[in-house]
C-alpha cells in the first residue's frame, strides 16, 4: 500500500500508521481500486488536524478532521473518506449504466457506433457532391421462445364483465380469458398504463 505521510509539529507514530492503514483497507475494498494516498497530520495549539487525500482513477477524494488526539482525526476523516467512496462508486456505476443504455438506444435508433463512409457522388471531380453514407447495424438475432402453460388465467364457468375483472385482479393477471353469460369467449388485457382492454373474440 503506498502512502505518504507529512507531520507538521508532529511525529508520524506506528499506532497511527497502522489506523491510516486498516482505514484505508476498508475503502480499496469499497472502490476495487488501487489509488495513491498523501497523509498530512498537523499540530496546532493542541488541536489535531488530519488530511487524508486519496487518487482513485475518476478523480481526488478527500477526507478532512480536526479532534482533540490524532487518533480520534485520523478516524474522522477515514470516516469521510468512507462515505465519499461509495458515493463515488454508486455515482461511477449508474454512469456506466447510462452510457451502456444510450449506446444501445443509438445502436436500434440507426446511429452507428463504428465510423460512417465518406463518399462523393457525381458525373465528375467538380461536380461532385460528398454524401456521408450511415452503416445500420444488423438486425437483432431473435431470442428463443419460452412458453408457459397457465390454467390460472382462464375461468372455467360462464362469468359478467365485473366478475372477470374481479378475478383477473385477485389472480394478478396481466392477461385474462372467459366465457360471458352467452358463451362468447373475451379476453381482458391489462395494458400499460394500467387500463384494462377488453377483446372480444369473433
Amino acid at each position: 500500500m503506498n502512502v505518504e505521510y507529512t507531520g507538521r509539529h508532529y511525529e508520524v507514530t506506528p499506532a497511527i500508521r497502522k489506523e491510516v492503514e486498516t482505514g484505508l483497507a476498508k475503502i480499496r475494498k469499497i472502490l476495487r481500486d488501487r489509488f495513491e494516498t498523501k497523509v498530512i497530520l498537523t499540530v496546532e495549539k493542541h488541536r489535531h488536524h488530519a488530511e487524508i487525500t486519496i487518487s482513485p482513477r475518476n478523480g481526488p477524494l478527500v477526507g478532512l478532521a480536526q479532534a482533540k488526539d490524532m487518533t480520534m482525526a485520523v478516524n474522522e476523516a477515514l470516516d469521510h473518506l468512507e462515505k465519499q467512496a461509495v458515493k463515488y462508486k454508486t455515482k461511477w456505476h449508474a454512469k456506466k449504466r447510462a452510457a451502456r443504455r444510450t449506446e444501445e438506444a443509438n445502436k436500434w435508433n440507426g446511429h452507428s457506433t463504428q465510423e460512417d463512409v465518406q463518399t462523393a457522388v457525381g458525373l465528375s471531380e467538380t461536380t461532385a457532391v460528398p454524401v456521408l453514407v450511415h452503416k445500420f447495424p444488423a438486425a437483432a438475432k431473435t431470442t428463443e421462445i419460452h412458453l408457459l402453460r397457465s390454467d390460472e388465467a382462464v375461468a372455467m364457468r360462464p362469468m359478467t364483465l365485473e366478475e372477470a375483472i374481479k378475478e383477473a385482479h385477485f389472480r394478478d393477471r396481466d392477461v385474462f380469458v372467459f366465457r360471458d353469460t352467452k358463451g362468447k369467449v373475451m379476453v381482458l388485457h391489462r395494458k400499460r398504463d394500467g387500463k384494462m382492454e377488453l377483446i372480444e373474440a369473433p
